[in-house]
């Protein structure tokens, strides 16, 4: 997508102070299995270009029951992903998304965690080869999950429980959620924007 920064937006965006001027472009993936015992995920990349340019992702699993194999799975393939361009990365990554995923109003993380990044920019051909390897570990490592929960028989109960975490989801999307105040404040679709909200969810 490309347009222009609305004056209150564009002070929040690095180079758009100078130049309202945007394109963007970017993969958002998100899941919400039907089953209670497969993890929901969410992966993004994309690529911003205002007055400068940068990339930025991540990905993170958001398990209804955490599953520690699961999580060590899923941490251990990001960790795998980030090595080779910088040793730093994983821990930095993870710290921020543990930061980021994070609800205040509930004292509570979304999920368990994953990485999260943003405005790469020394070396922008080496910044998209991370990215990319970003996206390739999660399409190595989520579908190995999904197989390892997928024929589980659930109750009522579990779906019951189900439902209401996924509410968790919906209020750090709405509230806090950097990607969805970005395609709602630069006229984007909103039925595209909230995609990635799950289609059923229940509070108590």
């Amino acid at each position: 997508m490309w347009g222009e920064f609305r004056p209150e937006f564009a002070a929040q965006i690095p180079g758009a102070e100078r130049d309202p001027r945007f394109w963007a472009s970017g993969i958002s993936l998100v899941a919400h299995p039907r089953s209670p015992h497969v993890p929901p995920a969410h992966m993004n990349t994309r690529h911003i270009q205002t007055a400068r340019a940068w990339f930025g992702g991540g990905a993170d699993l958001n398990p209804i029951v955490p599953d520690e194999a699961d999580t060590r799975a899923f941490h251990a393939r990001l960790e795998q992903a980030c090595a080779p361009f910088d040793p730093d990365y994983y821990p930095r990554f993870k710290a921020w998304a543990d930061e980021y995923f994070y609800l205040p109003h509930r004292g509570e993380h979304r999920g368990v965690g994953g990485i999260f990044y943003d405005y790469l920019e020394d070396d922008l051909e080496r910044d998209f080869a991370f990215t990319r390897e970003v996206g390739e570990a999660f399409l190595d490592v989520y579908p190995r999950l999904v197989a390892r929960h997928m024929d589980r028989a659930w109750t009522d109960a579990e779906r019951a429980y189900q439902l209401e975490r996924r509410g968790r989801y919906v209020e750090f999307n709405l509230l806090y959620d950097r990607g969805t105040q970005f395609g709602l404040k630069t006229g984007g679709n909103p039925d595209a924007i909230l995609m990635s909200l799950p289609p059923l969810v229940a509070w108590p």
